[in-house]
């Protein structure tokens, strides 16, 4: 499948000391870049996402995964600002990843693809954004693994970020959610289809692992309030064929709605995500870790930092609690930085952030005209034009 993208012959030196070239980085744009070329915002998307924010996405045909936040009029106003996504280095939408052909051998890089960093994912974005024209962004967004990369540019480039809203993060990957990672990895390596990695030789694809390590994550995007409103202990009737052709034998010919619903999430997941992917960019994730980079001291890589942060968290994630939002917050306030705080109440888990929540919407929307308002742009929208 074709799509929206770069590539750059020269390539990218990676953080392991491998050299990857071509680079090639694909992505979606939406809205108009001003003349001044100041309105950019780079939506930075979390580990199973991939650029289609607003867009309908080309395999499932359902809406983009930030549909509700990006567009005309929305709290990420296209009729104001340039709004980029990229897909992450690594990943299996049209970015250099493990899908991608290694130009040595002619086949894909697969299980060969080497270990990237988050410092690599964005340096690969920052190409991007040199292509594009842009000299500073004006804000850089995003969630999760997103908000990883967010931290990152913040960083790593401080004078190209004028603003920075990290969502339902950490400066750190935790060993629980290291934990999480592992056993998703291993429900992958067990598939007798997974084939040392070389899968797409065997033209098969490890889809019970990889469908089991969807499970897995997705469990710990939404919290037991959630659950228990969404499907609470329902249970619904199955065939005795359907029981036995998915390799499970339920009692009394039943199952739980809430496992019906994990199974979906799982055999979807599998015809739009690349085995090897998953396994490149949550190892990305595991070894993020700002403060190690400097003695363990999170204050050293923000200090004297120009860009406006904006910290959210939500309430009921236990997968990047509040703590760890907090603990980033009062590195910046150390380091002088200015930063502004919101924890979101909501029962509705990690996946908060993708889900309809006025506060969020409005601390959005209010932070990023505040933004707009402290940068001079114009009152209003049609910035671009």
């Amino acid at each position: 499948m074709a799509h929206q993208n770069i590539s750059l012959e020269e390539g990218l030196e990676l953080q392991c000391g491998q050299h990857i070239a071509p680079l090639e980085i694909a992505y979606q744009t939406y809205g108009k870049l001003s003349p001044a070329r100041d309105n950019a915002i780079l939506v930075c998307h979390a580990l199973t996402g991939d650029q289609y924010v607003a867009d309908p996405h080309p395999f499932t045909g359902k809406p983009g995964w930030w549909a509700r936040m990006v567009g005309p009029g929305l709290p990420i106003d296209t009729d104001r600002f340039f709004v980029i996504c990229p897909n992450v280095l690594g990943g299996c939408m049209g970015s250099t990843g493990p899908l991608s052909i290694r130009p040595d051998t002619g086949k894909p890089w697969g299980k060969d693809f080497p270990p990237i960093t988050m410092h690599d994912i964005v340096a690969a974005q920052v190409t991007l954004i040199d292509h594009i024209g842009i000299g500073r962004l004006f804000a850089v967004i995003g969630a999760s693994m997103g908000g990883m990369q967010v931290l990152t540019w913040a960083a790593d480039y401080p004078e190209r970020v004028f603003a920075a809203m990290p969502i339902a993060t950490s400066p750190y990957q935790s060993a629980q959610n290291i934990a999480f990672n592992e056993v998703s990895r291993q429900a992958i390596f067990a598939d007798p289809e997974w084939h040392g990695g070389d899968y797409r030789a065997f033209d098969t694809l490890p889809a019970r692992g990889l469908g089991v390590a969807r499970m897995m994550a997705h469990i710990t995007y939404l919290s037991e309030e959630a659950l228990t409103r969404k499907f609470g202990r329902r249970i619904r009737e199955v065939s005795t064929s359907s029981s036995h052709k998915e390799g499970s034998s339920f009692f009394f010919g039943e199952m739980f709605e809430v496992e019906s619903y994990l199974r979906h999430q799982g055999s979807t997941f599998v015809r739009r995500f690349d085995a090897n992917s998953y396994l490149s960019i949550t190892r990305a994730m595991d070894y993020f870790d700002l403060a190690a980079e400097y003695d363990g001291d999170l204050v050293i890589p923000f200090r004297d930092s120009t860009t406006r942060f904006c910290v959210i968290s939500f309430s009921s994630d236990w997968l990047f609690p509040t703590s760890q939002s907090r603990h980033l917050v009062k590195a910046l306030n150390k380091a002088g930085a200015n930063v502004s705080f919101v924890e979101i109440d909501s029962d509705r888990g990690h996946d908060a952030f993708l889900l309809e929540e006025p506060d969020f919407d409005r601390t959005m929307r209010g932070f990023l005209n505040g933004a707009a308002e402290h940068a001079g742009f114009p009152q209003g929208g049609h910035h671009a034009r």
